[in-house]
């Protein structure tokens, strides 16, 4: 596995450990659907979240959460509505970022509820 890649496991290991300590329980992860992928599905008690994880060695071209585009916001609204039909979902859906430094100096997590507004989001069909 790519170094980057093993970054990004960790990551999401961190993340699902910060998220389950919140109360968050996991639904999926690294759900796909065509070219979209949801690194974690979770749910609280009032809704589906939809999270994407970023995580880094360290901010210095900025922080990771900041590394979610709009293209990448596309691909997730994408996934998450073919996840909510999939599943029968009827709860709230929510899009959560994640950001992570993860280094020898430790662990910095930035976790921003709601991070974007799906309604905001056009989408166009990927494939």
């Amino acid at each position: 596995m790519a170094e980057h890649n093993e970054l990004g496991a960790k990551g999401e290991e961190v993340a699902l450990s910060y998220l389950q300590a919140k109360g968050y329980q996991l639904r999926e992860r690294n759900w796909r659907f065509q070219k979209a992928e949801i690194d974690l599905v979770m749910e609280t008690k009032d809704a589906l979240v939809v999270v994407e994880v970023k995580t880094r060695e360290n901010n210095y071209i900025g922080d990771p959460e900041m590394a979610v585009k709009k293209a990448k916001q596309k691909l997730l609204v994408f996934a998450a509505n073919e996840y909510v039909q999939q599943h029968q979902i009827t709860k709230e859906t929510r899009f959560d970022i994640i950001g992570i430094i993860l280094n020898s100096r430790g662990t910095q997590i930035s976790h921003i509820e709601g991070a974007f507004n799906p309604a905001l989001v056009k989408l166009t069909k990927f494939r």
